[in-house]
């Protein structure tokens, strides 16, 4: 069987009618939120792009896309998107927005490679965004801005499902915790990556890491970011290297750390060459979005990836995220599921 966490004395607090209810309630209100808060409009988003261009997210350079020939161009292979976060940029030029605006979209991905757990599914469906920024705007102080009004609509919707659902009760902390990847590796010396971040999320209940995708003092990287699109090696005003990260949880529910959110502002020429060269990537220079960029025609930006299954599950206090969303598990975990009292849909 896949991993499976076995939450102690879990109980359902919403029946499924409830559950489909609050999930929609959730998903309304809280992409009205993140749209008014970071001035971004609604943009219509592929499912599948053409294998070839560099436009898909790599992720960690090793899942595969699920690909399919296409008849009318000559069996030339599509990819289904793994997230939007270089075809947001594209867009975001097409469309000529203004700096202090952005755009999102209702992103939906088959991630095959994916192992399955309570938090982790073959489907991923998320709020993908991006934001024009200046070359001003490209520090940390801005990243955390950001952040903060991110965590600020998280929290408005967390009130809302209480109000709406009184056996639910609010868990997130007012204030999100700010730390480094290279801190929390010096707090923390002999844990893994994953221990790291539970041991951060248990004592300060909401926690953005930041810098993600380079090499940490002990030689490791806390975890893997494709080179080409979060800036994870330009050395910040804080003399640390990263100017991205991921908003992070402490989940009462499962009793360990939890990932809503991967965000951070986009690589510039500069930071693209330097991560391409890190990665031993700088082929990738001769893909469409790549020259594009390389071409000075993408916008300076921001943006990321806010989980729609992930967040209704946090607020509606589900311990598999199976609950919110149809997908395919193993038989096993399903009965297991079952048995535990966390029937899947």
């Amino acid at each position: 069987m896949s991993t499976l966490i076995k939450p102690i004395d879990y109980k359902q607090l919403l029946d499924a009618k409830q559950t489909e209810q609050g999930i929609k309630l959730i998903k309304d209100f809280f992409q009205q939120n993140l749209s008014t808060e970071l001035r971004l409009r609604r943009v219509t988003a592929p499912l599948f792009v053409l294998k070839g261009l560099g436009i898909n997210d790599d992720l960690n350079g090793v899942e595969r896309a699920v690909t399919f020939p296409i008849k009318d161009l000559g069996d030339a292979r599509a990819e289904v998107v793994h997230s939007l976060a270089k075809w947001k940029r594209l867009s975001l030029a097409e469309n000529g927005v203004e700096p202090g605006y952005g755009i999102y979209t209702d992103m939906n991905a088959i991630r095959a490679d994916e192992e399955l757990d309570n938090l982790h599914s073959l489907y991923v469906d998320q709020w993908d965004w991006e934001a024009v920024i200046t070359k001003e705007d490209r520090t940390i102080a801005f990243l955390k801005n950001i952040v903060e009004r991110i965590y600020a609509a998280i929290r408005r919707t967390e009130y809302l499902v209480c109000e709406t659902y009184s056996q639910i009760k609010p868990f997130l902390p007012e204030k999100i915790h700010f730390i480094h990847s290279e801190e929390l590796l010096a707090m923390y010396p002999d844990m893994t990556p994953k221990e790291r971040e539970d041991a951060i999320c248990k004592k300060y209940g909401a926690v953005f890491l930041i810098g993600i995708g380079g090499k940490l003092a002990n030689g490791e990287k806390h975890d893997g970011r494709a080179p080409d699109y979060d800036d994870w090696s330009t050395i910040a005003e804080d003399g640390r290297a990263g100017l991205n990260g991921d908003i992070l949880i402490w989940y009462p529910v499962l009793g360990r750390s939890f990932e809503l959110s991967s965000m951070g502002i986009r690589v510039d020429k500069e930071a693209l060459l330097r991560q391409l060269k890190i990665e031993n990537q700088e082929q990738r220079l001769d893909l469409y979005f790549h020259r594009q960029l390389m071409s000075d025609k993408l916008p300076l930006s921001i943006g990321g990836g806010i989980g729609q299954s992930r967040l209704c599950m946090v607020m509606l206090q589900k311990a598999h995220i199976g609950e919110i969303q149809a997908s395919i598990w193993p038989e096993d975990m399903r009965q297991k599921c079952l048995e535990l009292g966390m029937p899947l849909i």
